[in-house]
């Protein structure tokens, strides 16, 4: 059965659409704006509908919704969102959560947003799909983990993972029409967590904040023991964020997280000899730089 939002058309036919697609979204844009954002611009576009459309289906005037599209002037209240977002037939559970992350970042107060969401009818309960169901269940511990290595708080760690599973939702046919689901999602984790990563000014991300939370600095009773190895384990941190993407992320699973290297293909998405390659060549240049670290087979 067609959606109701898509209009009629021959099968395996791309929907026609009849007017102009959304103009950019403005620069002015904060990043968690557009993290709700785009899915809903991609859902406008490969719904086949107009604005002209869009206005009947929603409420609202051409003006206020081709700005809420591009994001352009006040960050836009629930209400217009949530006409829009069922006018598209969008889950409303993931981007709600989104959209109030961004409303925070926005500057907006907790009653400016609990009024906004109050004057909305509460929607019926929703179920992601099984098999996202499936994947948030087994990747969740892994993804706070490593989200964890780079952020060192649980709060910042939590948020980036649960954006992340939202997002899939939100995008669950693109997520699924890509040739490896769990390396899409392991993509998307990657760039949440470290466009929330301080970096250095040579561009490799900043990791020194980990060696203040490693079980061997800790056991130091020595202060200037203490501060020594503080001083090695962060330049070994730096050390692994200096290395190329996927070597990185194979490094911090199984020596920062702690993750059983047999575990850690089906994490990333990568098969198990592409990801006992990349711990190969990582370990090399490690081990010539801090020849007692232990990442050793």
């Amino acid at each position: 059965m067609t959606p109701s939002f898509i209009p009629e058309q021959s099968a395996g036919e791309p929907p026609q659409r009849r007017g102009r697609p959304p103009e950019p979204i403005c620069e002015s844009g904060t990043a968690a704006h557009r993290t709700w954002l785009e899915p809903v611009r991609s859902r406008f576009v490969a719904s086949g509908l107009t604005l002209d459309d869009l206005v009947g289906r929603s409420g609202y005037s051409k003006t206020r919704l081709s700005e809420l599209l591009r994001g352009k002037g006040y960050y836009p209240g629930w209400e217009i969102t949530y006409s829009v977002v069922r006018a598209l037939d969008i889950p409303v559970g993931p981007l709600l959560r989104l959209w109030k992350a961004a409303a925070i970042e926005a500057e907006k107060t907790p009653t400016w947003i609990y009024n906004r969401i109050r004057q909305v009818q509460p929607a019926a309960r929703e179920e992601p799909p099984i098999a996202h169901m499936g994947l948030t269940q087994a990747m969740w511990q892994p993804y706070s983990a490593y989200a964890m290595a780079f952020l060192q708080s649980e709060q910042r760690a939590r948020q980036a993972v649960a954006e992340t599973f939202d997002i899939l939702w939100l995008t669950w046919d693109e997520a699924t029409a890509s040739p490896d689901t769990p390396r899409h999602a392991w993509m998307l984790l990657r760039t949440k967590v470290l466009s929330r990563t301080p970096r250095w000014p040579a561009g490799h991300y900043d990791l020194r904040a980990a060696a203040f939370s490693t079980t061997g600095q800790a056991e130091a009773d020595d202060l200037v023991e203490r501060l020594a190895r503080i001083d090695v384990f962060a330049r070994f941190f730096d050390a692994i964020a200096s290395l190329p993407a996927d070597q990185m992320d194979v490094t911090v699973l199984r020596y920062l997280c702690g993750i059983d290297p047999d575990v850690i293909p089906g994490i990333v998405g990568l098969t198990p000899a592409m990801t006992h390659t990349l711990d190969h060549h990582a370990r090399g240049p490690l081990h010539e730089l801090f020849p007692d670290a232990d990442t050793q087979e």
